[in-house]
């Protein structure tokens, strides 16, 4: 066997969390591999239309926004993450200016403060409007290019991780194996698992998948986000196509079939997702319709660009919208500095499930965990201990899904399922779709965006309890403090 590389951290995956890990721990003295399947600048988070939620405006405060997240997560949030997270995102957008990152200012100079659904108060920031995941993951690649402490391997996918059950010592690529005293996956979400999604087709939980392999915990894997708006354009291309939170924030509005307007917009996306669903049953159709007429398209430009390349005019018509699979908030387990169960491996982004968005993540706080959590994981990922280089390197290798699995989860764990629709994923031979489906039989109730026909009720004492799937693909229930 040829001789593996070694180094001090090995972070797979070039996100924004990936890129943000890799440049912390560098900058803590430790010696960084960065993984990627593309190259940087090219992540699903290159496209992220949202911002970063955090509590600036003099009206605000950080408790405000922990109660508007624990409202959003359903009565399964992990407080302490939150307290974390809402706590400590205003210095986060700070330091992201430092570093270079042009968020929107007022006219007058102030940042730029967005409304979104389930926020109290006006606390999303952007940079180039939409374009935020683009402005963001272009200057942190800049940086990570620059730093002489990452040696950046793109182009290079991982397959497994270095790990026999109990202690993780590195990752196992296609171009080889690299030793680390810290792995961390920042590999980005599973969502487009679902047929209809407004992610990049290569969103397929691959870091589940390999944490899985390796003998880590997952959990809340019932619990996908559902975005009510993203095109209805069922055959096109442009099918699924995101429309951002922050339309409705600005006055955007949802109609019905005969042209009124039938939901609050600002509700948490649980919420609007339902309405619309609602809607288009009681309408026998496959849409309801997004009215930005009243909107300057100078404030959402690739957004009104995305619907005129789809044949939509809509300064002139409101355009059909209907929900799509956006965001898999279950993932591997890990505490507030990342560490997961398996020793040595840490997890960073949409992969990780801190309990920080409970059932129902908030519009927004996801990107401001990458950088949250990931300075936090960066700091104990470089001061691990040395890995074991006795452990072998494992014979499982990952492969992705089949077509065919993408239009049986959209189909038997879409944004309403029951058991009976449910069971047959069991058999699945993508192990991901297996444990979303044990996961979702598990919770025998409705809760967020895991909607049970055949429970359609919340059940209080399921409040803080959370699915956990540990090898073997054993489920077992937790209550998280």
């Amino acid at each position: 066997m040829e001789r593996p590389a070694e180094t001090d951290v090995a972070v797979v995956g070039a996100g924004a969390a990936g890129l943000y890990v890799a440049l912390r721990a560098a900058e803590q003295g430790a010696v960084v591999r960065l993984v990627s399947r593309k190259p940087l600048a090219e992540s699903a988070s290159y496209w992220a239309q949202g911002g970063l939620a955090a509590a600036l405006a003099p009206d605000d405060s950080p408790a405000r926004h922990a109660d508007d997240t624990l409202n959003a997560g359903r009565g399964l949030c992990r407080a302490e993450a939150v307290e974390v997270l809402t706590r400590e995102a205003p210095a986060a957008v700070e330091e992201l200016r430092e570093r270079g990152v042009r968020f929107d200012a007022e006219p007058g100079g102030g940042l730029g403060l967005a409304l979104e659904g389930g926020h109290s108060a006006r606390r999303i920031v952007h940079a180039g409007g939409a374009q935020t995941g683009r402005a963001i993951t272009g200057c942190l690649a800049e940086q990570v290019a620059a730093q002489p402490r990452i040696e950046v391997l793109d182009e290079t996918s991982a397959v497994a991780l270095w790990s026999d059950g109990s202690r993780c010592c590195g990752v196992v690529t296609d171009a080889g194996a690299v030793a680390a005293r810290a792995t961390v996956l920042a590999t980005g979400g599973g969502a487009a698992l679902w047929r209809r999604t407004t992610n990049p087709w290569g969103a397929i939980g691959a870091g589940a998948v390999l944490a899985h392999a390796g003998g880590a915990d997952l959990a809340d894997l019932e619990f996908c986000q559902f975005h009510p708006t993203a095109l209805a354009l069922p055959g096109s291309e442009h099918d699924g196509t995101l429309l951002t939170e922050a339309l409705r924030g600005e006055g955007a509005e949802l109609l019905d079939a005969s042209g009124r307007r039938f939901t609050d917009e600002l509700a948490p996306r649980d919420q609007v997702t339902e309405a619309i669903l609602d809607r288009i049953e009681a309408d026998r159709a496959d849409h309801v319709r997004l009215d930005l007429r009243s909107l300057e398209a100078e404030r959402f430009p690739n957004v009104f660009a995305a619907c005129r390349a789809a044949g939509l005019e809509p300064k002139r018509d409101p355009v059909p919208v209907a929900p799509a699979a956006h965001y898999l908030i279950g993932g591997i387990v890990c505490d507030l500095d990342g560490r997961t169960s398996l020793q040595g491996l840490f997890a960073v982004g949409e992969c990780a499930c801190s309990g920080v968005h409970g059932a129902n993540r908030l519009a927004s706080n996801s990107l401001t965990e990458c950088f949250v959590f990931g300075a936090r994981a960066a700091v104990a990922a470089a001061s691990a201990p040395p890995h074991d280089a006795s452990v072998p390197l494992p014979e499982w290798r990952f492969e992705p899904p089949m077509e065919a699995t993408r239009e049986a989860i959209w189909r038997r764990a879409g944004p309403r399922r029951d058991a009976a629709t449910l069971e047959p994923l069991l058999d699945d031979p993508y192990p991901l779709a297996r444990l979303i489906a044990r996961a979702a039989l598990d919770r025998r109730e409705s809760r967020g965006p895991h909607r049970r026909t055949d429970h359609p009720l919340r059940d209080p004492a399921l409040d803080g309890v959370h699915i956990v799937l540990g090898p073997g693909d054993q489920a077992r229930s937790e209550r998280w403090s």
